[in-house]
């Protein structure tokens, strides 16, 4: 078959809204660190969540790594970790001197497993970092009930979910620090940039000052502890705005793409969907499925491609990668299957109805 409609992996949806934006803080003259965007998009971002505090920084992975400086986490801690995930996850705890704990996920949701943080945690065990992957929510009310055992620390990597909702509260807002990112290929996005958010002011105040170089701005260029450069620009935070402004549209074609699928594919005995858990719902930033017979996956992305079709392969395991098999404990199929015979559809916004159905009976005829 000819596919007739272009088809979009993860693009953004950027219009006249954010130009809008964007001249205006061109115009202010604040198109840096400085400028009334960042502090408006922030408290905006964290209204729309329900927290008391959001800060905003430079990438997701930065709000992850300062949330770890912020709990005072360090050489000798230990943090458990989902094995599938974005090396993003990972990497902050590493920045930090803390040693990583890889365990397993769950077949199902694919989300870090509340038995295996059970079985990972020892004595060095400072905190649990769960990812709600591909936005889809974790079991957070066992994750907390396991923080709160142990006394451990909940950092979120809600950095893929923003807008999925655990009985009725958005991912991001359970733990002790929730993590954001608004990369280019996010549901919303500012280009860059990310946000920490939570409920401690004192924590947060803390993390505002340590973005800013950590500059008591009262004496000048004074700096009263190591700090990092990681604030938004008002630029960033111009676009931000505008697409907040359209987050609950970018949310609904997601999940109505979403749908979609589900009606075209799931009649498939081959193939199954990403779960969620009854009393949660995703944001589907990647709408995500799986083969039981497992092709090829990277020839049926060949094929796809070649008809102008994208598609992306699941997150390659933690414990498969060289930097990081140091910190695996134990054996993982569930998250080696999953890569073996996972593929993420084409979930961008901009996709219409008609394209993803299209491309649904292209993958039907090569599967």
């Amino acid at each position: 078959m000819t596919f007739t409609n272009q088809l979009y992996l993860d693009a953004p949806v950027v219009g006249q809204l954010e130009k809008d934006y964007l001249c205006k803080a061109i115009d202010s003259g604040f198109v840096s660190t400085i400028g009334p965007f960042v502090p408006e998009f922030e408290t905006k971002f964290g209204g729309y969540l329900g927290v008391t505090k959001a800060v905003s920084v430079q990438s997701g992975t930065a709000a992850l790594h300062i949330s770890l400086v912020e709990l005072g986490i360090g050489a000798g801690d230990e943090v458990i970790v989902p094995d599938l995930t974005f090396i993003a996850t990972v990497n902050p705890i590493i920045y930090v001197g803390a040693t990583p704990v890889i365990v397993e996920v769950e077949p199902d949701t694919w989300n870090i497993s509340p038995e295996a943080i059970r079985k990972a945690i020892t004595s060095k065990t400072r905190a649990i970092m769960p990812v709600h992957l591909y936005g889809n929510p974790c079991n957070m009310e066992e994750i907390m009930q396991i923080a709160r055992e142990y006394k451990l620390y909940v950092i979120e990597d809600a950095t893929e979910s923003l807008g999925a909702t655990y009985k009725d509260r958005y991912t991001g807002t359970f733990g002790d620090l929730g993590a954001f990112s608004f990369n280019g290929n996010k549901t919303m996005t500012t280009g860059g940039g990310g946000m920490v958010v939570g409920n401690n002011i004192e924590k947060l105040a803390h993390i505002k000052y340590l973005v800013n170089q950590a500059r008591d701005e009262s004496r000048g260029y004074y700096h009263t502890e190591v700090g990092y450069n990681y604030r938004l620009t008002n630029l960033e935070a111009a676009m931000g705005l505008a697409q907040l402004e359209q987050f609950a549209k970018f949310l609904a074609i997601k999940r109505h793409l979403h749908n979609i699928y589900e009606q075209e594919l799931s009649g498939i005995a081959k193939l199954s969907f990403q779960k969620s858990y009854p009393e949660s719902r995703s944001s589907y930033w990647f709408t995500a499925v799986c083969f039981q017979e497992a092709p090829d996956i990277s020839m049926l992305q060949q094929k796809l491609k070649e008809k102008g079709l994208p598609s992306r392969r699941n997150f390659v395991p933690l414990h498969q990668m060289p930097a990081y098999s140091q910190y695996a404990k134990e054996a993982y199929p569930n998250a080696e299957r999953l890569y073996n015979t996972g593929l993420c559809l084409p979930s961008s916004c901009l996709n219409t109805e008609e394209a993803v159905r299209e491309f649904c009976k292209t993958l039907k005829e090569y599967i």
